[in-house]
């Protein structure tokens, strides 16, 4: 049962306590940053013109505006994303400052660590865009108050156990980014393919603004050749991390101190089924610095 505060309680500190949540769930919504601020900037605005004497719970008050700002917002987008220039992906963000050529340096606790990985992944949020924004917005809210893989099976009409192996350990990603770097280091095409799943697919988004391939490339050997093409050519004019991203392990390639592009993946039975390549420089500014508290 929702408990009524009283008035005193209500205040915009008090409103505030939720902007991690309400950020998170705009996020998810967007898959940009700014717009989520935007959106959660908005709601705030709408918080401090509303009747707050009425309102049973605040947080419900709060989440119920950015979702529906948040559907306004992405119908909005849809156009714009319709035309973008290749494959469009979410906004990397930063979900730890551990940086390290080797493994992420102190990685979130596995409890908070599952969390992230589960509702931030890529793989989830790539999923997410073959929702309309009234499904999205219905599968998050559900998902923000403790969503079964059931239910969430449902929604996206995968089996659950489907569903169950897109939040992978953050081990397994660990050890194949280190194995997928060093086949890329060594130009070793045969240890890249073992690698791949048989059907891997690969998307780089540049946004028009960077080289970036302007289809899904699919298949292992396809997928093979370009990701070897393009090391060939980066040469050692770059450098490779290992960092977290979207509560994942991710690999980060950096000429001098500036990220230029990010590589996430999604795995499955200890192979690579997708890798997401961010080369967009305007999507690239929180891949090292995180953007606060978010849930």
């Amino acid at each position: 049962m929702i408990s009524r505060l009283p008035l005193q309680e209500r205040s915009t500190d008090v409103a505030l306590e939720h902007r991690p949540r309400l950020l998170g769930l705009a996020y998810r919504m967007l898959g940009d940053m700014d717009e989520a601020e935007d959106v959660v900037q908005e709601a705030y605005l709408r918080w401090q013109q509303a009747h707050q004497e009425t309102v049973q719970s605040v947080e419900a008050w709060l989440v119920t505006v950015v979702s529906r700002l948040a559907v306004d917002r992405l119908r909005r987008l849809s156009t714009a994303r319709a035309a973008y220039p290749g494959p469009w992906l979410p906004e990397p963000i930063a979900t730890d400052a551990g940086l390290t050529p080797i493994v992420p340096a102190a990685p979130p606790p596995p409890d908070r660590r599952a969390e992230l990985a589960s509702d931030l992944s890529v793989a989830l949020l790539v999923l997410l865009e073959r929702l309309a924004p009234e499904e999205r917005a219905a599968f998050l809210l559900r998902d923000v108050f403790g969503t079964g893989y059931d239910e969430i099976a449902r929604i996206l009409e995968r089996r659950p156990d489907a569903v169950r192996q897109m939040v992978h350990r953050a081990g397994t990603h660990e050890r194949l980014l280190e194995q997928f770097v060093a086949a890329l280091s060594a130009d070793d095409a045969p240890a890249l393919l073992a690698l791949l799943a048989p059907d891997v697919a690969l998307a780089s988004d540049g946004g028009g603004r960077a080289l970036a391939a302007r289809n899904w490339i699919m298949g292992a050997g396809h997928v093979s050749r370009f990701l070897l093409g393009v090391s060939r050519k980066l040469g050692s004019s770059t450098s490779q991390r290992l960092t977290w991203l979207n509560g994942q392990p991710a690999l980060l390639t950096l000429q001098g101190d500036a990220v230029v592009a990010t590589t996430t993946i999604d795995a499955e039975e200890g192979r690579v089924r997708a890798v997401y390549i961010m080369r967009n420089p305007e999507k690239l500014r929180r891949a090292l610095a995180g953007v606060g508290p978010i849930v």
